[in-house]
């Protein structure tokens, strides 16, 4: 068996999918008899991105634990910029702002900014196009989202391998009365089109909780209250693993209507626990795993759209039970096993 270093960046403090994806991987690669260790490198924001991957660049990876290490796997940027002759990189994103995101973000920033920061775009780029082509043994894209960005802008065509749900204890207790969320509250993950929806005629009986924290959630009560639905959705803040699978357990379904998706294992952890996904057309990585009508419901990004989507999974027990079950069936087509062994190549 292998000595692994499973590489990823983070900014200080931060939690995220990105971690949640690195310490499954941990668990999963030392549950199939691999040893292997969770390596953090840097993420310094937009002030300081050259610092970023020159200090991944400089990262020791040849010995993790005082052991050799005989393959690195590194997933979010810069971590891909670490050497070792070994070297997959399963990619959950590259920095998209400077990738699909950049029409938007250079609509909020000064004339004189978005002309430095298209300079950094080209060098960033150029640096990813290498990296990826010539620092690594072999790449993997964790969706058709994230290969077809790859694709789209640096002519890289990388294999497909989805996360499956984090080893958790995951269960189905009931199909209750309310439509479950867990996201970071920021525009990115579109609670907003909840809140709205539940303002809708069509979902005016439905009721929603909200778990997660972040920029948005003054401003999503704020509106709740405008909308007049704060009595329909709680926001429960920041919680904790049990807390997460009770509500996963209990729910009717599941909302997760992002915008562009890298993945989502908001998705597959519904599925796991037997609960439908609603999502959007345009939601990215959840549209590749959710089959309308089948593992829950596809609909158009408008509050119309999505309230008649709450609506139908709400008033209809058998029918969230008949999507959950299909869903349930297709998570447990998802190994880390099978993961393990495509990501390990000495």
């Amino acid at each position: 068996m292998a000595v692994l270093a499973i590489a990823t960046s983070s900014p200080p403090g931060v939690e995220g999918g990105h971690l949640v994806i690195a310490r499954s991987l941990v668990a999963a690669a030392r549950a199939c008899g691999h040893d292997a260790h969770l390596v953090i490198t840097p993420d310094h924001g937009f002030g300081r991105l050259a610092a970023s991957y020159w200090e991944t660049w400089k990262t020791d990876v040849s010995h993790v634990g005082g052991l050799k290490v005989d393959q690195v796997i590194s997933l979010r940027y810069p971590s891909y910029a670490v050497r070792h002759p070994a070297h997959v990189c399963w990619l959950n994103h590259t920095m998209r702002e400077y990738y699909d995101l950049w029409p938007q973000w250079t609509t909020m920033i000064s004339p004189r900014n978005r002309v430095k920061e298209r300079i950094r775009k080209t060098l960033v780029r150029a640096t990813d196009a290498w990296l990826l082509t010539s620092n690594v043994t072999k790449l993997f894209a964790q969706s058709r989202t994230i290969q077809r960005r790859l694709i789209d802008e640096l002519g890289i065509r990388p294999e497909v391998l989805w996360p499956p749900p984090p080893q958790r204890a995951y269960r189905c207790d009931a199909y209750g009365d309310y439509i479950f969320t867990l996201s970071r509250l920021t525009p990115l993950k579109r609670i907003e089109l909840l809140v709205r929806a539940l303002a809708e005629p069509a979902a005016r009986g439905v009721r929603a909780v909200v778990a997660g924290d972040g920029e948005d959630r003054a401003s999503l009560e704020r509106l709740a209250a405008d909308l007049g639905v704060s009595h329909r959705v709680t926001f429960l803040g920041r919680i904790d693993e049990a807390t997460m699978l009770h509500h996963l357990a209990n729910c009717r379904a599941v909302s997760f209507a992002p915008f562009a998706e890298d993945y989502g294992f908001v998705t597959v952890e519904a599925f796991a626990s037997r609960k439908a996904v609603i999502t959007c057309r345009d939601s990215g990585g959840p549209t590749e795993l959710v089959r309308d009508e089948h593992t829950g419901l596809v609909c158009d990004p408008t509050p119309a759209a999505f309230a008649f989507a709450l609506a139908r999974v709400s008033d209809d027990a058998a029918l969230a039970e008949r999507l959950g079950t299909r869903a349930a069936e297709q998570a447990a087509t998802m190994s880390w096993p099978e993961t393990v062994q495509r990501l390990v190549i000495v």
